[in-house]
C-alpha cells in the first residue's frame, strides 16, 4: 500500500442460520443476513506495485493485435472510476480495474477501426453517439464469443441500452463484422489466422 493511505471500513454481509419456533410448535431453520463494519480494506489506487496485466487468451495475443492494427496503448488518465476504457485517435487506454479487460479492449479497438475517433470526417464522425457505442460493443460481442472469454452477456445488455429500440443498418452490420474479423486475425498466430 502507498505510504500515508488510510484503510477503508466496509459493511460486510454475514450470513448465518437460526432456528425459529413457529406458532404450531414446529421448528424451522432460516437464513439471516446481517452486516458488520470491518476495517482494513484498501482500493487498488491506494496500493503500489507492478501493473497486473489481463490473463492471456491462448489463441489471441493482445500486443500482436495492437501492433498489427497500428493501435497504441496509452495510460488510463480519466478520473471517473466507472469508465472502463477510452479510445483517442489511434490509441486506447484501459482502466487498470476494468471488470472485463478483454471485452473493453475489443470495444475500444472497435471504436478506432470503425473510424469513431478519426480526425478526418468519416462515417463514424457523423453517426450519433448511441450508434457508435452499438457498433463498438457489437464488435466486442463478436470477439468475446469467438474467443470464449467473459463479457458477451454484458455486451448484449449494453447494445440493447444504446440501441433504444432502433435497428442496426446493413452497412453498420457489415462494418461490425469486418472490424471484428480484423481484430481476431490480427491477434492470432500466423498459422491460426491463415486457417480461419
Amino acid at each position: 500500500m502507498k505510504r500515508g493511505e488510510r484503510a477503508l471500513w466496509l459493511w460486510m454481509p454475514l450470513t448465518c442460520k437460526r432456528t425459529v419456533t413457529q406458532d404450531d410448535g414446529t421448528e424451522e431453520t432460516e437464513i439471516v443476513t446481517r452486516f458488520a463494519l470491518k476495517p482494513h480494506w484498501f482500493v487498488y489506487a491506494q496500493t503500489e506495485g507492478r501493473e497486473i496485466p489481463p490473463a492471456p487468451i491462448p489463441e489471441w495475443d493482445r500486443p500482436r493485435a495492437l501492433a498489427a492494427l497500428d493501435v497504441a496503448e496509452i495510460p488510463f488518465d480519466l478520473p471517473d472510476g466507472n469508465t472502463q476504457g477510452f479510445a483517442r485517435g489511434r490509441a486506447i487506454g484501459l482502466n487498470p480495474l476494468a471488470a472485463m479487460p478483454h471485452k473493453t479492449t475489443f470495444h475500444e479497438i472497435g471504436h478506432v477501426l470503425l473510424g469513431h475517433t478519426g480526425e478526418t470526417v468519416s462515417d463514424g464522425a457523423t453517426l450519433p453517439r448511441n450508434l457508435r457505442e452499438v457498433e463498438a460493443e457489437c464488435v466486442a460481442l463478436l470477439c468475446t464469443e469467438s474467443l470464449g472469454v467473459a463479457g458477451a452477456e454484458c455486451c448484449r445488455g449494453y447494445v440493447q441500452h444504446w440501441l433504444r429500440g432502433e435497428r442496426i443498418s446493413e452497412s453498420s452490420a457489415a462494418h461490425i463484422f469486418k472490424v471484428a474479423d480484423q481484430i481476431l486475425r490480427a491477434g492470432r498466430p500466423a498459422a491460426l489466422a491463415e486457417a480461419a
